[in-house]
């Protein structure tokens, strides 16, 4: 299992391209990624004073990769082209980026929100650090650092509508590797989650999400990378309110072959529809498609790419959403993605994870023994569209991988489930997606920290005592400091023999509370 670090300082940089951005350093700022920590994510220090040089002598190696197929009108790759012609060596540098503040950070990696630095109408991005240096030292640095190239091998190969697009790598060695991705300013799903009624999703909203996300794990799968890390923090939404996945370093590489299969739909004597499937030789486009054979059958032909070879024995992810072969040590392939798909579509609709316990220990015990309950009550829990999302959930959280709806033609049984009845995969990118606002870790706000969570709980009364006491501080200071004020202008003016006019807004004292965002 992979944890987290201690926050520790490191040493100042050398690279005259990099600054004390990248290091951990004593500041009043700090950034958390989600209303609970509880699973698996630092909060680092990042001081908005420092930025880039851009007089600095550019040290750093780019790489600015082509457009994308599926973005390829982006204006974000003509305005990183116009920045690499206009440097002396035609290549993109670290500093032609103006960081604007931090997003996030992990045991990996820092993730920083930036812009061309003397572009006027520059486009966001993400840049994603990678403290090489640091990991080399690190405890388990042979597997760290593994888990460093194996996400920047996905990213170089994604692409993708609900996966993030890589833009450039930036190598500042020996130091840093920096990867430069979409900025979703829409925060991490499981902020949103938390600023929702009852920390879940409206039935149609988890249906858009779960959809969109199973999109992006089969492109993954037929990619030949099983994700093994799948959660709502992993979640991003963009601007449009589509989401993207991230955090690629515990992908597991597997050869893949993709195969079209052919199926026909006939009508039973009960009136209900068999199914009858074929295997079609292989091919690397998929395609699906129907028609009608000449007994009036309809067939049906679907792709399906699955690592079935994968295998691992790496016990990697967030204990919650860990499947049960991974939490008894035993060799697991891509349906550990299958089971994490039923905790995630289980905690959008009913706002926690089906095996949590009271620690780590009991949760992985959970996992491997207790059967799955779903709340008897909430609003919406009897419809017909519950019935099936928990229906799909109960055959994705099967204990045996071989039983498990997917472990065979992965997606392609997700798709055909009731519960995604009457969605148009190839369109869904144009879909309007569901409105639920802007989570906390949006452009604008910051997660809500414990303290905060504990006023909205209690009330406005704690609120109203919270206040009486600060005006009450403010008060006596403000009295304290007129007394010392004046109390010194009075030997100034007795010792210079001049009156000193007093500036009142001068020496008014601007007090800012921690809670009014990010950076104040």
């Amino acid at each position: 299992m992979e944890e987290d670090p201690p926050c520790t300082a490191v040493a100042p940089p050398q690279d005259p391209d990099l600054d004390l951005s990248f290091t951990s350093i004593a500041s009043s700022f700090s950034t958390t990624t989600s209303a609970s920590s509880a699973r698996s994510s630092l909060s680092l220090p990042f001081d908005p004073r420092f930025s880039f040089s851009t007089t600095a002598v550019p040290t750093t190696s780019s790489s600015l990769l082509p457009p994308r197929p599926h973005n390829s009108s982006d204006p974000r790759w003509s305005a990183l082209r116009a920045a690499a012609t206009l440097s002396p060596d035609g290549s993109l540098h670290l500093h032609h980026l103006k960081l604007l503040r931090q997003l996030g950070s992990g045991h990996l990696a820092r993730v920083f929100h930036c812009r061309l630095a003397d572009h006027p109408s520059s486009p966001d991005f993400a840049l994603k650090v990678v403290d090489v240096d640091a990991l080399a030292r690190a405890k388990n640095a042979g597997v760290r650092l593994s888990h460093v190239r194996t996400e920047a091998r996905v990213l170089a190969d994604l692409d993708h509508p609900f996966l993030p697009t890589l833009y450039a790598q930036l190598e500042a060695p020996p130091r840093y590797s920096c990867f430069l991705l979409d900025y979703c300013p829409g925060g991490d799903l499981h902020a949103l989650l938390h600023h929702q009624p009852g920390g879940r999703l409206p039935l149609e909203a988890a249906r858009f999400v779960s959809a969109e996300v199973l999109l992006a794990l089969e492109y993954l799968h037929a990619a030949g990378f099983i994700y093994r890390d799948l959660k709502p923090e992993n979640v991003l939404r963009r601007a449009d309110g589509h989401v993207v996945l991230s955090d690629f370093d515990l992908c597991l590489p597997s050869e893949v072959v993709p195969t079209l299969h052919l199926g026909s739909q006939a009508t039973d004597k009960n009136g209900g529809r068999r199914q009858q499937r074929h295997r079609r030789g292989s091919c690397c486009f998929g395609a699906r498609g129907s028609g009608r054979d000449g007994a009036g059958a309809e067939t049906l032909l679907e792709f399906v790419a699955e690592p079935e070879a994968a295998s691992s024995t790496e016990c990697v992810g967030t204990h919650e959403y860990l499947a049960p072969e991974v939490a008894s040590g035993e060799c697991h392939g891509a349906a550990v993605d299958w089971w994490a798909f039923g905790i995630f579509l289980y905690e959008l609709l009913y706002g926690r994870t089906p095996f949590k316990g009271s620690s780590k220990e009991s949760t992985l015990r959970n996992i491997r023994t207790r059967p799955l309950h779903f709340p008897a009550s909430g609003a919406g829990a009897d419809s017909a569209g519950y019935a099936a999302a928990r229906d799909l959930i109960t055959r994705l959280l099967v204990r045996d991988p071989r039983e498990r709806l997917g472990s065979a033609r992965g997606a392609a049984e997700l798709k055909r489930h009731p519960f995604f009845e009457g969605v148009d995969w190839p369109l869904i990118r144009c879909y309007e997606p569901p409105s639920l606002g802007t989570g906390a870790g949006g452009a604008r706000k910051r997660t809500a920290s414990i303290r905060e969570r504990r006023r909205r709980r209690d009330g406005p009364g704690w609120l109203w005592k919270l206040w009486r006491s600060a005006a009450k501080r403010c008060k006596d200071d403000k009295r304290h400091n007129d007394i010392n004020y004046n109390h010194n202008i009075d030997n100034i003016n007795a010792i210079s023999g001049t009156k000193t006019v007093i500036n009142a807004a001068a020496r008014s004292t601007k007090r800012r509370s921690s809670m009014n965002g990010w950076f104040d």
